[in-house]
């Protein structure tokens, strides 16, 4: 946990879900920069409309927000560790949880906003598909401004603000952290959102779902092609399921599960992950290639935490090993003991990884064993077994 002073006030903040072993802040120098510049920009009073928040990555923004327009503060986010974070900071602070409205990626945004605050993300792809959601909006007089830091915010990313939005300009960098400042223009044309992206997975692709089309939403690693790590899994993945329990964990697009369910008829899919344009895209992906009458459930959350213990026969999980731009392993350590927890005794966890990341000692600190399926220069696939 750890304190963000900002002009209203200090607040504490934590990540979601708390790991005494995770030293990272659920704030940053952008966060702080962004604060300090709304406060002398768009002071509390000002503007009956929303105040949006796109990108909040732990609630930092929403929750020092929450007292200072009240009723007003909506969040936007493709994370759902992002929306239980900010619920836990907002209780933690005193905070009425009402104050601030919570609302994913996937959803109608607000008709009219007064403030739009955008964390820049680490997909371009995700930011234009927002600031097209958020045009229709925006008026002459919405205070726009983002905010991330200096190695997050390229050409690139102010030639969107340009394009959908209007003029923009940046500031001076302060602490490694700079601001996007960006003026609204009425006059630009309004374009429907490019995303999501279709396309057709190469006709040597391992096994059945060689030529599919994948439905990829704004956000969702590799939008336009197979990955190689996926490539590399595909090859290795378990067969003779019957009608065993699978989960895609940490699913993306849904192309591991996909596989399997064209593969094993039988096997009864589930696919989870924490990202909602993750899970839709897997379902439109399962949906567009499964055939009539094939069914499969669809779960976003945190991990397997929703899931009952001792249901699952078999997981499958390509884990990441970025937190936004942090590198960790405390996303695959959660991964991997909460599927520990939902698999039933004799199921087992499968995981794909770079050889470097070292995940054979994390399983066998978890599970008591871990086992080497495949690998190559750059990947393995690992096996452990709840026992």
């Amino acid at each position: 946990m750890n304190r963000l002073t900002t002009p209203w006030g200090a607040y504490e903040l934590a990540r979601f879900p708390e790991d005494p072993r995770d030293r990272l802040r659920a704030w940053d120098a952008a966060d702080e920069y962004l604060l300090r510049h709304l406060a002398e920009s768009a002071p509390p009073g000002t503007g009956t409309g929303a105040v949006v928040v796109v990108g909040d990555r732990w609630g930092a923004l929403a929750t020092s927000l929450a007292g200072q327009y009240p009723g007003r503060v909506v969040q936007i986010t493709d994370s759902y560790l992002a929306h239980r974070a900010t619920r836990a900071n907002l209780a933690r602070n005193g905070a009425d949880q009402a104050s601030v409205r919570l609302l994913t990626t996937r959803d109608t945004p607000p008709e009219r906003v007064d403030v739009l605050l955008v964390r820049v993300p680490k997909s371009l792809a995700l930011l234009e598909d927002q600031l097209h959601r958020l045009a229709p909006a925006v008026h002459p007089g919405t205070v726009v401004a983002g905010t991330g830091m200096v190695k997050e915010i390229h050409t690139s990313t102010l030639g969107l603000f340009e394009r959908i939005i209007g003029p923009t300009r940046t500031s001076l960098a302060v602490r490694k952290a700079r601001l996007i400042f960006c003026t609204p223009d009425p006059a630009l044309p309004r374009s429907a959102s490019p995303w999501p992206h279709r396309y057709a997975l190469p006709a040597d692709a391992p096994g059945a779902v060689a030529g599919r089309t994948v439905v990829n939403h704004a956000g969702i690693f590799c939008a336009d092609r197979l990955d190689i790590g996926t490539r590399f899994f595909l090859r290795h993945l378990p067969r003779d399921l019957g009608r065993s329990r699978v989960v895609d964990l940490g699913c993306g697009n849904g192309v591991v599960g996909l596989a399997v369910a064209l593969a094993e008829p039988g096997a009864r899919l589930l696919f989870a992950d924490e990202s909602y344009q993750a899970v839709a895209s897997a379902e439109e992906t399962f949906k567009t290639n499964a055939g009539p009458g094939a069914e499969a459930e669809f779960l976003v959350g945190d991990g397997l935490a929703d899931v009952p213990a001792d249901s699952v026969d078999l997981v499958l999980n390509n884990p990441p090993f970025h937190s936004h731009q942090a590198t960790t392993d405390v996303t695959a350590r959660r991964m991997f003991s909460g599927a520990r927890r939902a698999l039933r005794d004799g199921g087992e966890l499968w995981v794909v990884g770079n050889r470097h990341l070292g995940y054979h000692v994390t399983l066998r600190r978890i599970f008591g064993n871990s086992e080497v399926v495949a690998s190559d220069p750059k990947f393995v696939v690992l096996r452990a077994v709840k026992k």
